[in-house]
């Protein structure tokens, strides 16, 4: 098992949400008014999921080139609320054969500093350089 460098993310913020929404096309207000995310029962706006998912994409691209991811894959887990900082772990787990190409395997993970927020599995091509 090998242990990837971590990506620490500075904290999230409301206008971050807000530009993301513009950026996404994803206006549903609880990302971005509260009192409909607290009419909602979720205390404050909430982050959208892509949005975390995106700093993991971020993080397997500081990890690997692009071109060599094959597979990744998330499972949301927790809300996360601005002022959260995240950060994104990853290991690789496994090396195999697929399609004629040797691979690794791995699993990330979002989190803050409580709380998992997301989790996923990678597969990119072994390029030993």
């Amino acid at each position: 098992m090998k242990i990837l460098q971590s990506l620490e993310k500075p904290a999230i913020t409301h206008s971050q949400l807000v530009r993301y929404a513009g950026a996404s096309g994803d206006f549903n207000p609880i990302h971005t008014v509260v009192p409909v995310a607290k009419q909602a029962g979720l205390g404050d706006v909430i982050s959208h999921g892509m949005l975390v998912m995106g700093f993991a994409g971020q993080a397997l691209t500081q990890w690997f080139p692009r071109a060599d991811l094959r597979d990744f894959k998330v499972r949301f887990v927790n809300m996360t609320h601005p002022g959260e900082k995240l950060t994104v772990t990853g290991q690789i787990t496994d090396e195999i054969e697929r399609d004629g190409e040797s691979r690794w395997l791995g699993e990330l993970t979002v989190k803050s500093a409580d709380q998992i927020k997301l989790s996923g599995q990678f597969e990119v091509a072994k390029v030993v350089k």
